[in-house]
């Protein structure tokens, strides 16, 4: 294992460099982490700050530390113009076009996005909080907010005075923006007059008689604004000061932004000392996301229904095709670049079962630590994952060199290779290594297969035809290939 004490380079967003990490508290790690807000089904652009994040969580903790992981889930107060905190709340909209509770929505796309997790063996955070859980947390440093003379009330809603804020401490210090430009860009908008400035956001939202979901409080009933839960939430769970605030580089303005104000003016002073931002997942340049309607949910990935998508993908491939590129760096959705990520996850697992093939010698002519250490030296600057795994295909390579009788390993050698896989391949960087299954109990799968098959041949016949794509999808899904026949059907594990 590295020590403690080895030097993690972190690039800051707020300084625009790399920085040397240095823990509030020796040996603890407080990470905050912006989470979905649940309106939909996640797709590809979710899961890459998950599985970032994931790695940042795995390597403090495999070196270590005791990681406090925080990743919120926000069920109110996102607005459809974001820039403007204005419009429809995004679950709202989503609840009166499916004539739904908006809780059901919430539970719905909470249950989706977590079963995604899993199957991407993104692990839970520590804590994952709920803005409609901590409505007494906004509201008190709201209250703290006016009385530092920082907000102002109209027509009910609480909004952000930047101006003021501005004479004191510097607005738009991670998003490289400055107020003079914000004025001049800023278009006029629907309830603007409510503000003294247009770029004003709102920390409490005055609700319309048809919002369904609102609160009491002094100003009115209401509900906060999307900006206000991460600084109440993050400071509760980590205090007032804190580790590493993460998430994607499209939160960095206005999200992340009015939270440094709001937690500054609330606190008098910042409260996190890294800010990480991972880039956008891309499909022909274009950012994937819900509001452009140009994204792949990961059940579309992992089933392959989606029209774009020339086959199903397994989880880990989604999980490797993230890590092969650096967090900082855009990632473009291609079918190709897809299948060459399932080609090189099928070249490590393939090193992993030979290594356990191997049959030790009287002596060695590798070197094992050399690699570990550059694996290491990887993850310290900056959770270079691309190049991680550059070196352990250096391990697989020495591995099927043994193999092939070219260099030498004893037992000593065989069980460092074994450590260095377990530790990097499995602990770090996440990947389910799938055990074949053997004897009887392959053979209860396969058993269990054939039935599936069948029962999808009878939907077949009775026009179920519903029932017949659910059983294929299913079945596709956890590396099943099927072939349909003259006689019924035949299949194999992919």
């Amino acid at each position: 294992m590295a020590l403690m004490h080895d030097k993690i380079l972190i690039y800051n967003t707020l300084t625009r460099k790399k920085e040397e990490f240095k823990p509030l508290n020796p040996n603890h790690l407080g990470l905050y982490v912006c989470g979905p807000t649940v309106y939909g089904d996640a797709h590809l652009g979710h899961a890459r700050p998950a599985i970032t994040f994931d790695l940042v969580s795995r390597y403090f903790t495999h070196l270590g530390y005791k990681v406090r992981y925080v990743r919120n889930i926000t069920d109110v107060g996102h607005l459809s113009d974001e820039i403007a905190g204005e419009g429809e709340d995004k679950i709202l909209k989503k609840a009166r076009l499916e004539q739904l509770e908006p809780m059901e929505v919430v539970h719905q796309f909470t249950e989706s996005y977590h079963d995604n997790m899993r199957a991407l063996n993104v692990k839970s955070p520590s804590i994952e909080p709920r803005a409609t859980g901590h409505i007494m947390e906004q509201q008190e440093m709201i209250r703290t907010i006016l009385k530092k003379g920082y907000a102002y009330e109209s027509k009910g809603s609480i909004y952000f005075d930047v101006l003021k804020y501005n004479e004191d401490y510097p607005y738009g210090k991670l998003s490289g923006r400055k107020v003079e430009d914000l004025l001049e860009n800023t278009r006029i908008l629907d309830g603007q007059s409510e503000k003294r400035n247009s770029y004003d956001f709102a920390l409490w939202k005055n609700a319309a008689p048809e919002h369904l979901m609102h609160w009491p409080s002094e100003w009115g009933e209401g509900f906060p604004g999307w900006h206000m839960e991460c600084s109440a939430m993050s400071t509760k769970y980590l205090g007032e000061k804190f580790d590493i605030h993460g998430g994607g580089m499209d939160l960095i303005f206005p999200h992340h932004e009015a939270e440094i104000a709001q937690s500054t003016a609330a606190l008098g002073h910042e409260s996190v000392q890294y800010w990480m931002h991972n880039n956008m997942i891309t499909i022909n340049g274009q950012k994937m996301g819900k509001s452009l309607g140009n994204f792949i949910t990961l059940e579309e990935f992992f089933t392959g229904s989606h029209e774009t998508l020339e086959q199903a993908y397994s989880p880990m491939t989604i999980r490797f095709f993230i890590l092969q590129a650096h967090y900082r760096g855009t990632v473009d959705f291609s079918n190709e670049a897809l299948q060459a990520a399932e080609k090189g996850f099928d070249r490590l697992l393939k090193g992993i079962e030979t290594l356990d093939k191997l049959k030790a010698g009287n002596e060695s002519t590798v070197d094992v630590e050399a690699v570990r250490k550059k694996c290491y030296a990887a993850l310290n600057d900056d959770f270079n994952s691309p190049i991680l795994i550059a070196n352990l295909f250096e391990a697989v390579k020495m591995v099927n060199s043994i193999a092939a009788g070219n260099e030498k390993a004893n037992e000593a050698t065989i069980t460092e290779l074994k450590s260095l896989f377990n530790d990097f391949v499995i602990d770090i960087l996440g990947f389910k290594i799938e055990a074949e299954a053997s004897g009887n109990s392959s053979d209860i799968s396969g058993n269990l297969i054939d039935m599936m098959l069948n029962m999808r041949i009878e939907a077949k016949q009775n026009k179920d035809w519903a029932t017949a794509d659910k059983i294929r999808n299913e079945l596709t899904a956890m590396g099943v290939l099927i072939k349909d026949t003259k006689d019924g059907f035949e299949w194999e594990m992919q």
